[in-house]
This record gives structure tokens, sequence and C-alpha cells, in this order.
């Protein structure tokens, strides 16, 4: 396939922060073309829980519904002590949800499915087998050579995005450093086959007979698949600690203590170690980074890949404006704002699980060992072990938000939260509010009537009167107090609140897309 000599937007990295990326422009009619050097999607389980959060950005082009049909879906998960349980924690959750809050599928589903969006578009492709080898910046521009089947190639994008890993070879070009802190401590990533009926949960032992010392990790996914992580003591040699033979005893010897004796293969084995590394800044002139390009945050928490379609949801809208010309260019600049502030977030809660999950020194682990031994009969120790599962960042410090004016009776929908999720009903049935976003700007006008509701420019007004609040949470959730109150909530493209303000006059909510930069 030979490349074009422009493209509007090209894409460094096929994987699945790259393509959701690219369908997510292809939704907003952007032209652009992924880069991935792989020949196929990605081999292997790699990143494996996919938040409530993703899978709504996911839902933006349609790619959730396969994969909630293919994923495993769950709420909690159980910690251990040697043999003794020592933690049951549930995540947040609710019978009228709109998704679990997470579910288990392997990466490469994630990028097959996001891939199949793009497609149905028709303004996205990948370039399969290539590599971005050197990005020269222009004015206007960006100046790329790509290494494919066919040999060298050079391209001019008016944006280039490199979603092309940790060892991302944009950011190298553009000689950037990450910056942060890597930990020693190592852990074996397993997949094997073997067919079980235990429940989909996270679950986790420490220094379990099978691997005393260790710490271990384990997840169902779909096909059959476990996926085990194991901790390797400091003084092993990393590249012996892969081999076969050396890795399916352990796992054997895990499995028959958790009483998990139906035959089993392994399909693959990789290594890793926490790091708590960013950018200090994502945006460079023409070009701009997301997912571990940009950043890399431990696998505990699962905040990796989706804090990367967390960027994909937040840059896509805004990158759309700029290459319409609808914004200006410095409206990117809020994406590096929002988008660093929340790794700083998830590099925080991060290393805090780090340091239990792989304590780094001694001290460390004596604290461990000591939490441990009181969560058997305190239940308030217990919340120390917590993995704390990735949830949405919030964007207090946003220069996209509007200054909120009045009383609320509650702040889970203040300018810079996610918008909070509702089901309502209409003369259609019912339906999830999230189901209303990922489009473009929305307007949620609150009254007692639906007819009442105003125009607000040429944007889409969704009008919620009480009775539409079937189970009450809209009303409660974005701060209203009565059935009489009135009004406007502006939700950005992406799910979240950029303002609210009492009554339904439209004129300062429109002021606010001017004033923080939004329109051109």
């Amino acid at each position: 396939m030979t490349l074009p000599a422009h493209v509007p937007v090209l894409i460094a990295g096929g994987g699945p922060v790259g393509m959701t990326l690219s369908a997510l422009l292809s939704a907003q009619g952007i032209t652009n073309r992924v880069i991935e050097a792989d020949e196929e999607y990605c081999s292997g389980s790699r990143a494996i829980c996919m938040s409530r959060r993703s899978q709504e950005i996911l839902g933006w082009v349609g790619a959730d519904t396969a994969l909630v049909a293919k994923g495993l879906s769950w709420v909690g998960g159980r910690s251990h002590w040697r043999h003794d349980e020592v933690l049951h924690f549930e995540m947040p959750s609710e019978p009228t949800q709109r998704f679990a809050p997470m579910v288990n599928i392997q990466q490469f589903y994630v990028e097959e499915f996001a891939h199949r969006a793009a497609q149905a578009s028709g303004t996205a492709q990948v370039q399969w087998g290539s590599r971005v080898t050197s990005v020269k910046p222009r004015a206007d521009g960006v100046e790329v050579q790509v290494s494919a089947p066919g040999g060298v190639q050079t391209l001019r994008a008016d944006w280039l995005v490199a979603c092309d890993g940790g060892r991302s070879t944009v950011r190298d070009q553009l000689g950037l450093q990450l910056e942060g802190t890597q930990y020693d401590g190592k852990y074996v990533i397993v997949d094997v086959v073997q067919k079980t009926q235990r429940a989909v949960e996270r679950l986790a032992w420490f220094d379990p007979p099978s691997n005393p010392g260790s710490t271990i990790l384990m997840h169902r996914q779909p096909d059959d698949v476990w996926r085990i992580d194991y901790q390797i003591r400091d003084d092993e040699d990393p590249q012996e600690a892969v081999k076969p033979e050396n890795v399916l005893p352990r796992v054997q010897s895990h499995l028959a203590m958790i009483g998990e004796n139906e035959p089993w293969e392994p399909l693959w084995i990789s290594i890793y170690n926490a790091k708590c590394l960013t950018l200090p800044s994502y945006r460079h002139g023409r070009v701009v980074f997301a997912g571990d390009a940009a950043h890399l945050v431990p696998i505990f928490g699962v905040r990796g890949l989706n804090s990367g379609l967390d960027d994909a949801g937040n840059l896509a809208w805004k990158l759309a404006r700029v290459v319409r010309g609808q914004s200006p260019h410095g409206l990117l600049d809020s994406y590096s704002t929002e988008r660093v502030h929340a790794t700083r977030e998830n590099i925080a809660f991060g290393a805090k699980s780090t340091e239990f999950m792989a304590p780094p020194n001694f001290a460390f682990k004596l604290m461990r060992e000591a939490t441990l031994r009181l969560a058997e009969g305190d239940a308030q120790v217990r919340s120390l072990i917590n993995p704390r599962q990735s949830t949405p960042i919030n964007y207090p410090g946003s220069p996209l938000n509007a200054v909120q004016s009045g009383v609320w009776a509650s702040e889970q929908a203040a300018p810079g939260a996610p918008a909070p999720e509702a089901l309502l009903q209409d003369e259609q049935g019912r339906f999830h509010l999230s189901r209303r976003f990922g489009r473009d700007f929305l307007v949620l006008a609150f009254g007692p009537s639906a007819p009442a509701a105003p125009r607000v420019g040429d944007l889409e007004v969704l009008a919620i009167e009480p009775a539409m609040d079937v189970c009450g949470q809209a009303w409660q959730r974005y701060g209203l107090t009565s059935a009489q109150d009135t009004a406007l909530v502006l939700v950005r493209p992406d799910g979240y609140v950029m303002g609210r303000w009492h009554g339904h006059d439209p004129a300062t909510l429109l002021q606010t897309l001017t004033t923080t930069g939004v329109l051109a």
C-alpha cells in the first residue's frame, strides 16, 4: 500500500490507543492514517482490564457491543495472605448502570474492535508492517519518514499523534525524555489455557504456599485463558525467569494449590516492572503524545490502557475541531494540561499500589507484612490492601472549566468532573444519558416541563423534566434540589462537565465557549 503524500492526521502506532483514536477521529469525519510496525494485532493478553469509562469511550464509535459480548465482566476481587482471605472488595456498581465496572478481555480484541469501527467510517486506513523512522516538525505540519514493505516513503502530516508505546520513536526523534521513577521489582506475566468454573474477579495472593515469598495476581479472560502475574525475587535473572522450564512449575504449583486441576497449556510469557513516568507536556507544536508514548504507569489498579483510552477520548474531539478550523490550535494545550494532571493522579495511586504489591525495600516489606497480619482480624486495616482500581480523573484546574456560581446540592457534576450517568425515559423508552455523549457538545436543560427548554445556539439540547428521571439519578447527581428548579449543564464531547448554570439563560453558556478558547 502506497502512502499518500499528505494526510491531515498521522497516527504512529496501531495499538489500542492508536486504533481507538483513529476510530474517534473517523467518527468526527477526520481522515487519518495509522502506521503500525506489526503485521497484525498484538499477541498475548497484555492489558486486559477495561474500565467502565473505557467501555463508554469505545461505545462512542459502536465498539462496545462486541467488547461486552466477548469480555468477562466483574465487580470485585479477593486478596489472600498465605492461605487466608484478608480482603473481599467490590467496586461501586448498581443494576441501572450501562456497563460493569470492569470487563476482562485480551488487548488484541480491543485493537480489532476499534479498528473495525475506524474502517466502517471510510476515512481511516492502517499501514501494517511499517514504522515511523524520522520526524521533522515544520511550522505548518510534520514531515515524517516511514519505512514500509515497499521501501522508505516521506509524507507530510498536518498533525502527528505519537501512540507508539513506551519505546516511542517519535519521542526519541524530538529528543524528549520521560520523567519519574522506575521500580526494580519484576513480575512474570503468563497466559495459560485452562477451563475453570471459578467466578470472574481479581484474585491476589501474598506469600502463597505455592510460591513462598512471591505475590501472585490472577484474572480470568475469554477463551478459557488465565492471566497470571507473579513476582520474582530480586536476585533472579530476568532472562532465566521467563524460560518455560522455570515458569511452568511455578504456575503448576499455584494452580494445584487453588484446586484448578483441569489440563492446561501456556500461551504467552513476558516480564514487567512498574514505571511511574511521564512527559511534562503532551503537545509539542504539531506533534501530540498519547498512551504509553506519553506516560507509563504501573499495572496495579489497571490504569495503563484505561488512561491511554482516556487520552484518546480527550484528544479526538479537540483535534477534530482544530483540523476543521472550528477551534484555534491553543485548544490542544488543554489536552496536555488535563491529561498530564490525570497522569500525575494515576501515578500517585499507582505508586501506592506498587509499593504494596512489589515493596521496593525492607521497610515497605515489613509494613506490608504487618498490614496483612492485622487485616485478618481488623476490617479497618483491610482498606490498605485495596488495589484502588482505575476511575475517571477530575480536571478541577482545566482552562476549559466555566466559573461556577450559585449553590448546588451536589459537587458530583461540578465543572471538570465526568458527567454523571443517569437512567432516563422518554417516549421512545428508557435510555442511559451517557449514550448522548461522545458526539458534540450537549446541553442538558433541567426544568419542570420539557417544552420550556431553550434554544442554545446550534448546540444539541436534551430537555430533562422530573418525569423522565425514573430513578431520581439525574436530578440528584447534577445538583438540583427541587422539581421546580431550572438549570443548564454544558457537557463536552468527551463526556465531561464544562459548566452549569441556574436558570435557562443561554448567554453565559455561549460566552463560555468563546472565553475558554473552544470557538475560533
